[in-house]
């Protein structure tokens, strides 16, 4: 059966020792109605020290962050730990297999992807993004970060605003959060 909500794209970036999440509010509906613009898809968790953006399946979405904060809690919140954890859980549980989703997630050191493949990727260039606009995103943040002295959180919000201006499963209702 095909996913009916999702679409979304965030973006991550690491400057100055800051790193940002955004994310746009657009759900998609069976990939021709906006279902949704106002969803919050760039959250902190584990005390306020951990942000996550999430993009694909709302529903898997969800649970993986849920199983991805049960590991935070499980080993003190060592982020890496953490992500491979998750990774190692997500490849052996046969239901978890099936979750069509992806994270960003960043404490104050590290930003890291969390692939629907049970892949665990730090990016190599301290930018990187995820979902329907994420390529989209990641060239803007690449050529803001390379060309302006501009701060993580705001090559991060310009980087969505870019996406949402060209893909149509991204919306311009951007959430930035910062670590």
């Amino acid at each position: 059966m095909q996913e009916l909500f999702k679409a979304t794209t965030i973006c991550g970036v690491k400057r100055d020792g800051k790193i940002a999440i955004a994310g746009d509010g657009q759900v998609t509906m069976q990939e021709s109605i906006i279902f949704k613009g106002t969803a919050r898809k760039v959250r902190r968790i584990y005390n306020d020290s951990v942000v996550i953006g999430f993009a694909g399946g709302v529903a898997d979405a969800f649970s993986l962050s849920e199983r991805f904060e049960a590991m935070l809690n499980k080993f003190s919140g060592n982020l890496m730990r953490s992500a491979v954890e998750l990774a190692k859980t997500w490849r052996e549980d046969k239901a978890a297999r099936k979750l069509e989703a992806m994270m960003i997630v960043a404490d104050k050191n590290q930003l890291l992807i969390v692939s629907g493949m049970g892949d665990v990727l730090e990016p190599d260039d301290d930018v990187c993004a995820i979902g329907s606009g994420g390529n989209f995103a990641l060239a803007a943040a690449k050529a803001l970060k390379e060309n302006t002295n501009l701060s993580a959180k705001e090559i991060a919000g310009r980087a969505l605003k870019i996406a949402s201006d060209i893909c149509v499963f991204t919306n311009g209702n951007i959430i930035v959060e910062e670590v």
